[in-house]
């Protein structure tokens, strides 16, 4: 039993999420309906240990981070998003940081998009959430490489082929939302550091920031370099959650081309990896 409001709140989230609500494979023998600590914990992208010392109430004082990351995985609504906010001794992030709160309609629709690669940032291009066919695609990403603009100009994009074109017209589109968000959220103090350590080791980005650069995200073509599957060319499109900041990337193929098929496979070698 847990010895806390916060890790019995984890404990209850987890016990009503199905492997399935969640995207995972529900085989097996189970001996609850919910979700286990270890799928929790890849979900959230913590370690199981920690999950269990959160739920025994050994764990104390979480970070903002590991609590967001928790909601995302246990697909809270806002309400009891809030609650575990406030059972973890923290105020839910305010209006003037960058909101990453994933409603359950977006959930829904990643759901409903299985067959599709599919990934979902906020507002400073930080991941906060991927289908196992996105991962699949593009890998695991873990730390600062889960933000786009960080990859973007530190080249660790991994797998994806640029132009040059296509690298100045990414380039420009980072830097131009980056500083559209700094004026929409002032407080968020992470979106400040990413800025400040992009300018500190990037003399790319300050220069495009420096100079005050504008662009725009637009629908393009990618080739994408899998070391399974091969290249795979995707068309890409960005969408916009009105109301929540959020970015959705969605990668598709033509229907009936070569892409099309390498992608059907490299759903079944990616679930078999994930199931593995």
């Amino acid at each position: 039993m847990a010895s806390t409001e916060f890790g019995r709140m984890v404990r209850h989230f987890r016990d009503r999420v199905s492997p399935r609500a969640a995207g995972l494979p529900s085989g097996g023998h189970r001996r609850a309906a919910g979700l286990r600590r270890e799928e929790l914990a890849m979900l959230a992208g913590i370690s199981v240990d920690y999950v269990t010392r959160l739920e025994q109430g050994r764990a104390a004082n979480p970070s903002e981070q590991v609590v967001e990351a928790l909601g995302r995985a246990l697909r809270l609504s806002g309400a009891e998003r809030e609650h575990l906010f406030h059972a973890a001794g923290l105020l839910p992030p305010g209006q003037g940081t960058v909101p990453a709160y994933i409603t359950p309609s977006v959930h829904r629709m990643l759901d409903r998009l299985s067959g599709t690669p599919v990934a979902v940032s906020d507002a400073s291009w930080t991941l906060l959430l991927a289908n196992p066919l996105y991962t699949a695609l593009m890998g695991e990403r873990h730390g600062r490489d889960r933000n786009g603009a960080w990859r973007a100009f530190t080249g660790s994009d991994g797998r994806v082929r640029h132009t040059t074109q296509s690298r100045l017209a990414l380039e420009s589109a980072v830097v131009a939302d980056l500083r559209a968000a700094a004026r929409r959220y002032p407080a968020d103090q992470r979106l400040r550091q990413l800025v400040a350590d992009l300018r500190a080791d990037s003399a790319r980005f300050a220069e495009l920031w420096d100079a005050g650069t504008v662009g725009h995200h637009e629908a393009s073509r990618k080739t994408i370099d899998h070391p399974q599957v091969g290249p795979v060319t995707l068309d890409c499109d960005v969408l916009f959650v009105a109301g929540s900041d959020l970015r959705i990337m969605i990668y598709t193929a033509e229907p009936g081309s070569q892409d099309a098929e390498r992608l059907e496979l490299l759903a079944v070698l990616g679930t078999q990896t994930l199931v593995g």
